[in-house]
């Protein structure tokens, strides 16, 4: 009885440690536009991803997704254009820490589709990466505010680009007016006093053609 026992404890275990490492790319993996919905503390934000443009990233984004890591997880940066005249603002980023803004289990980091003609133009989605190093990709995400073109790739690597803000504009345009300044926990500026949550992102229905 006890090993029956011992063995059903086991079989639920790997079960758990099986749901928990889905695959991005086995979602809707006919489709090459998924779309997503992440539901925010401002408000909703649907984007649609470009898989026929930036396969890897959009797969490693929505294996995150299909795992609920970004559940309760915040947007950690919130930054104007420090050289702009009019005041505008330059990334909204997230996906990374926690509300007490402590940071959270990151996959395996991946490689850096910035060349894939997709532009760091306003109301997009891309991939951060970490210290200058443009394949270190894992699991935090920023908007573009505004058309960044020195975020392209050029001589060097730029940011991946990998989907379109379809719906939601005025929860970004919202979720710029947080109250910011300096962190000490991450060591970083341009940081929400109070967290602008990341409640969950979801997988929407395919748009049928």
């Amino acid at each position: 009885m006890k090993k029956l026992l011992l063995a059903l404890f086991v079989l639920c275990l790997a079960n758990q440690v099986f749901a928990s490492n889905k695959e991005g790319r086995f979602v809707q993996k006919d489709n090459l536009f998924p779309r997503v919905k992440i539901i925010t503390s401002e408000g909703d934000i649907v984007v649609e991803l470009d898989r026929s443009r930036a396969p890897l990233t959009v797969n490693n984004f929505l294996t995150y997704v299909v795992n609920g890591d970004y559940k309760n997880s915040v947007f950690h940066r919130i930054e104007k254009d420090q050289y702009s005249e009019t005041d505008e603002f330059f990334v909204i980023q997230g996906g990374g820490y926690d509300k007490d803004y402590d940071g959270l289990f990151q996959r395996k980091p991946i490689f850096n589709e910035s060349g894939n003609g997709l532009k760091n133009d306003m109301y997009t989605i891309a991939m951060a990466y970490q210290d200058n190093e443009p394949h270190t990709a894992t699991r935090q995400f920023f908007f573009n505010m505004k058309d960044n073109d020195h975020l392209n790739p050029g001589r060097g690597w730029g940011f991946a680009v990998f989907g379109n803000v379809m719906e939601g504009y005025e929860t970004l345009d919202k979720i710029t007016e947080a109250e910011t300044g300096y962190n000490e926990k991450i060591g970083y500026n341009f940081v929400p006093k109070k967290p602008v949550m990341i409640f969950n992102v979801e997988i929407l229905e395919a748009v049928a053609l």
